[in-house]
């Protein structure tokens, strides 16, 4: 039985919060989706069921590889959605967000094979974030937030932690765009903000902007 879009919200939030042991609390996930404890603690129960995770009162979740599996697809139906509006239908990278949350929830498997075929098999969407592949495997990167490089460095902008339209809006205005060059300038000591260097052009980005902006060197 395929997921409903309820549980396919749950799986999504677990892809994204858990931790390099494949684990996540009923907490955690609670305050991510804004749904209060009990309801999570009914649909964990639920999952746990479905062989999805690994359910233990007052213990932290542990995602099973079936679990991992069936939120990777979904969030795989996202990013291959917002490619798709990006590339083929032009929109923005700040536009695409909330189209994708409504389409990632077609179920049929070969619409989104297809569209993963007209964009000629993808591996990153619109925001630098990899794509996963059919069986939910996904591409390591080995990136770092730009709050955390010294001042002297050139890095290459690879991703986004935050695709919120503001925030994508905020970073096409100053023309910091994915795989640009970006030369860090100077860090400010009282409030860790850094002048950066693009395309000849210098902007000065908060510390709270450069912790959502990841690099590779």
């Amino acid at each position: 039985m395929k997921a409903t879009l309820t549980e396919e919200n749950y799986l999504k939030a677990l892809f994204h919060l858990v931790d390099s042991e494949s684990k996540v609390t009923i907490n955690e996930l609670s305050k991510f989706l804004s749904v209060k404890m009990p309801s999570v603690n009914n649909m964990m129960k639920k999952f746990a069921d479905k062989n999805w995770v690994i359910y233990e009162t007052y213990k932290p979740l542990i995602v099973t590889e079936k679990g991992r599996r069936e939120a990777a697809l979904v969030v795989r139906k996202h990013r291959l959605t917002e490619m798709f509006l990006v590339k083929k239908m032009n929109f923005g990278w700040e536009n695409v967000h909330e189209i994708a949350e409504q389409l990632e929830h077609v179920h049929s498997t070969l619409f989104f094979d297809k569209m993963d075929e007209i964009l000629d098999h993808p591996k990153f969407d619109p925001h630098g974030e990899p794509i996963p592949d059919k069986d939910g495997n996904i591409i390591a990167q080995d990136l770092q937030k730009l709050s955390s490089c010294d001042a002297g460095e050139t890095v290459i902008f690879a991703s986004v932690t935050l695709s919120d339209d503001s925030f994508l809006n905020y970073l096409t205005e100053r023309n910091l765009l994915l795989n640009k060059k970006i030369k860090i300038l100077k860090i400010e000591s009282f409030d860790k903000s850094v002048t950066v260097e693009v395309d000849g052009k210098q902007e000065i980005l908060s510390r709270k902007a450069t912790d959502k902006i990841l690099v590779k060197k």
